[in-house]
């Protein structure tokens, strides 16, 4: 739901033209391996044994997915609000998003769907993103809202112990974001599965009062560790 599949209007399709949710500009990823052999020419238990080691490495830094803020009620009247996006306003707070009051000619707050509507008045004039009463006209694009970026270090640390000259036995620890640097993102550092959650969209709703907390909804990505052991031959 960080990107809705549904259009906000079929009868106007350029108006969701956007980045994709796979955008991301910037990688950087560095991937470093050392051998550590200090007994390479030593007696075959100081060389196989005490020695041998290896290290490796992965440091990833990448630009954040982006989301799609939405109204989260049938603003365009189509009886779907799925797709429903909210207003912008270019001064307001980047991170701050806000109900509407609707009024009437007398400039009077009227119930949700009354009749007598006649405009929405933000709760919050200083937030960036505002609810697009029912009815109102959404001026807000796809994926506007950056999610957090990553920031990550993965390692690796590996005993070889070899059997015959094609065969040998490796054990191994791993460390996954080894120094547990929160990371809420849309998806999982290690895994090809989405990061794990609670109602994603509650977070791009611009009426909930929770708005922008991913910490609320994402898991962290905290750090894990394995033990890997295996034959290799």
């Amino acid at each position: 739901m960080l990107t809705p599949r549904r259009g906000q209007d079929f009868r106007n399709l350029r108006n969701d033209w956007s980045s994709s949710a796979l955008d991301r500009r910037l990688r950087f990823t560095l991937a470093p391996v050392y051998d550590f052999k200090p007994f390479a020419n030593g007696r075959w238990f100081m060389k196989n044994v005490v020695g041998n080691w290896n290290i490796t490495g992965s440091y990833t830094f990448q630009s954040p997915e982006y989301a799609t803020v939405q109204s989260g009620i049938d603003s365009n009247l189509n009886n779907d609000s799925a797709g429903d996006r909210a207003v912008v306003n270019p001064t307001g707070s980047a991170f701050l998003a806000s109900g509407v009051t609707p009024i009437n000619r007398a400039g009077q707050a009227v119930a949700s769907g009354n009749a007598a509507i006649v405009a929405y008045v933000a709760n919050n004039p200083n937030a960036r993103y505002i609810q697009a009463g029912l009815g109102a006209y959404s001026n807000s694009g796809r994926n506007t809202i950056p999610l957090r970026r990553t920031d990550n270090v993965d390692v690796q640390l590996m005993k070889r112990f070899p059997i015959t000259e094609g065969t040998r036995f490796e054990i191994a620890g791993q460390a996954f974001n080894i120094f547990n640097h929160p990371q809420w993102t849309g998806d999982l550092l290690n895994d090809v599965f989405p990061n794990q959650f609670n109602n994603t969209r509650s977070f791009l709703l611009t009426g909930n009062p929770e708005f922008g907390r991913f910490d609320h909804f994402y898991t962290s990505n905290p750090r894990t560790m394995t033990i890997v052991a295996r034959i290799v031959f």
